[in-house]
């Protein structure tokens, strides 16, 4: 009887087809790499719908090559994918425009606010500037103001996931976990919104044009002829709803329990807990769906992340980069080498990693700033420093994660592109004062779609079992004692402090961009 998992992960870099047993061992993986997204003008961010598709297929058919994979042992498959890129689509499942990415900037002004009964309740809460920037933020607002024709022809507004489950098994379905965006979701009851929830007001999709949910762990529907063609996957097999790729990391990363907190070290860093409870850690930002059904994931998120680490890299780290090529090496032990040389602290360089604003943490108007610059500091300081101030913005979601779920946080599991960096761990166990362990596989979210599908494949009884039974742990950091005591200091009366003395100027270099345009 088949018994193995293929999860095919489509993230912003690359498309990977991974097989696995029911232990959580890697049989054999593959990987298609691509553009993340190509931009017209700045700011914006788009990529061919087909491209994820074409890279899906090439992924799936590349590992059937492998010697010793067996296309026969397959017994369900799950899809996770990159979050919040949307595609629009016709009847026939054929996308109408490129894909918006997730990391496009593009936004819409001068909208109407809301109007009503919910327009008052967000002025007298003091919300109305918030719920506006999400307004500005959507990218069904931007399309229906700025390309009509294509939001008239709409069929279906999808989400990435959507899009493949479509090629995949013909049907308009979605999973719940998957819901992360600018959509009428309610995140709490995990369902659409209802007729009269304020969402459909801020974002104006009709009803029709958004797919049908299946919770996480069930069908999604069967592997099409026309899909088998293409992918190689045996037609009929079941494809099971598993989550968006951050939700699959955690669990992915053995995070299932609210005590235990999940760091990702990707393109966007986030710090993810587990809850039964839909909890808000900031009013307004949302509790996602969790990889296990009718669960939550509490998320701080800094939304360039360790995209600072690659854009220092690609402008500041060419030697390194020359280093590693002429002695035939990963660049990355050398930009360990770059952390190394620099003391904890990074002699009093404090670096803020708000590149990018967010939605309601810290707040729109938010900006990077660096403090602290001397005559001794060099570049090795400020690679250090970006690395540490991601480290501070992600401790101080763990704290107001605390602070609002009431359960203290006593584990850590890292996971991503950043966590394959032995001095980035070390500094993050020193800055949270806690063991930080590495997921046992770099292939986290993958493993994670891989569980969700043995439990929906019933090879395992429930997300308690296939957690541990597929999850195991990595190499474990302990924090240095001396290093702690200074990065303790620096949060606490530095980096803790930035943000509100900071704030002000934020606000007037936003009012004077605004005044620009």
């Amino acid at each position: 009887m088949p018994d193995n998992l293929l999860a095919i992960d489509v993230g912003t870099q690359s498309a990977r087809a991974l097989l696995f047993d029911p232990q959580g061992k890697i049989l054999a993986r593959s990987r298609v790499i691509y553009e993340p997204y190509y931009s017209t003008a700045p700011g914006l961010a788009e990529q061919k719908a087909e491209v994820y598709w074409d890279a899906l297929c090439r992924a799936c058919k590349a590992l059937w090559r492998m010697e010793g994979v067996v296309k026969d042992s397959v017994a369900a498959v799950a899809l996770t994918t990159q979050r919040s890129t949307v595609v629009n689509v016709d009847e026939k499942g054929r996308p109408l425009r490129p894909a918006l990415h997730w990391l496009d900037q593009r936004r819409t002004e001068g909208l109407p606010p809301l109007k009503g009964w919910w327009g008052l309740a967000f002025t007298l809460a003091g919300a109305k500037d918030t719920v506006g920037y999400l307004q500005a933020e959507a990218e069904a607002n931007w399309l229906r103001v700025n390309e009509p024709d294509v939001w008239n022809n709409t069929y279906k507004y999808i989400f990435l996931s959507g899009y493949l489950t479509f090629l995949l098994t013909g049907r308009f379905v979605d999973s719940v976990g998957c819901q992360v965006g600018y959509v009428p979701f309610d995140y709490k009851r995990q369902r659409w919104e209802a007729k009269w929830g304020w969402k459909w007001q801020a974002v104006p999709v009709e009803p029709r044009m958004l797919p049908e949910l299946v919770p996480q762990a069930q069908p999604l529907g069967k592997i099409t002829a026309e899909a088998a063609e293409a992918t190689g996957i045996p037609a009929g097999t079941l494809l099971i709803a598993a989550a968006a790729d951050k939700a699959c990391e955690v669990i992915g990363a053995g995070a299932l329990e609210p005590h235990v907190a999940c760091l990702s070290y990707g393109t966007t860093a986030t710090i993810n807990t587990t809850h039964e409870k839909y909890i808000e850690v900031i009013p307004l930002l949302p509790a996602y769906p969790s990889a296990v059904p009718g669960l939550y994931n509490l998320e701080i998120q800094i939304y360039r992340g360790y995209w600072m680490v690659s854009w220092f890299k690609n402008e500041f780290g060419l030697r390194e980069q020359q280093l590693a090529a002429a002695k035939e090496m990963e660049a990355e032990a050398f930009f360990d080498d770059l952390i190394r040389s620099v003391p904890p602290g990074s002699h009093g360089l404090v670096l803020q990693p708000y590149w990018s604003p967010g939605l309601v943490f810290p707040g729109p108007e938010a900006r990077g700033a660096v403090i602290g610059f001397g005559d001794a500091h060099t570049r090795a300081h400020f690679y250090r420093a970006i690395l540490e101030g991601l480290a501070y913005a992600l401790r101080d979601g763990k704290e107001r994660t605390e602070k609002r779920s009431g359960i203290k946080i006593t584990d850590l599991r890292v996971a991503g592109g950043g966590s394959q960096s032995d001095a980035a761990m070390q500094l993050t166990a020193d800055i949270f004062g806690l063991s930080a362990c590495r997921a046992h596989i770099y292939e986290a979210s993958g493993l994670g779609a891989a569980i969700v599908a043995a439990v929906g494949a019933k090879i395992h009884p429930d997300f308690k079992t296939a957690v541990k039974e597929m999850t195991h742990l990595g190499r474990a950091f302990d924090p240095n004692p001396q290093a702690r005591e200074i990065y303790d200091g620096l949060y606490k009366e530095v980096y803790r402090k930035m943000y509100g003395r900071l704030k002000p100027l934020y606000c007037s270099i936003r009012d004077m961009s605004l005044r620009k345009r």
